[in-house]
């Protein structure tokens, strides 16, 4: 893999508005008609959330997920993709750099919805 370039910097009040949480994916579905997304319910401690992800193609049996917990972009504008609205993003890593994606997740077990950064 060729590292890639680092994005321009950003003032940091610009980095404290990203909101990213901590959730355990409680369900994987399938997206009918999707090629790539799957729908993730996503428990946050004082709510759930549908996120859709494009994991379907990037992993052997992406159902192997549910369970566990990973780190989500919580205040993204909800999306409406393939009929069905995502309420956020996964944050996962190696995706925008060709590299088969893995979970962003903490070393140890943490209350759902707790904050990065």
């Amino acid at each position: 893999m060729k590292v890639a370039e680092i994005k321009p910097i950003i003032p940091y009040d610009t980095f404290q508005q990203i909101d990213v949480r901590v959730g355990t994916i409680e369900k994987v579905e399938d997206v009918e008609g999707a090629d790539k997304l799957m729908r993730l319910t996503v428990n946050f401690g004082d709510h759930t959330r549908n996120i859709l992800a494009g994991i379907k193609q990037e992993r052997e049996n992406p159902f192997e997920i549910e369970g566990q917990q990973a780190l989500f972009v919580v205040n993204l504008a909800p999306q409406k993709i393939h009929g069905e609205v995502s309420e956020g993003m996964l944050f996962d890593i190696g995706y925008e750099d060709g590299i088969t994606p893995v979970l962003s997740q903490p070393e140890s077990p943490v209350p759902n919805g707790t904050r990065a950064g």
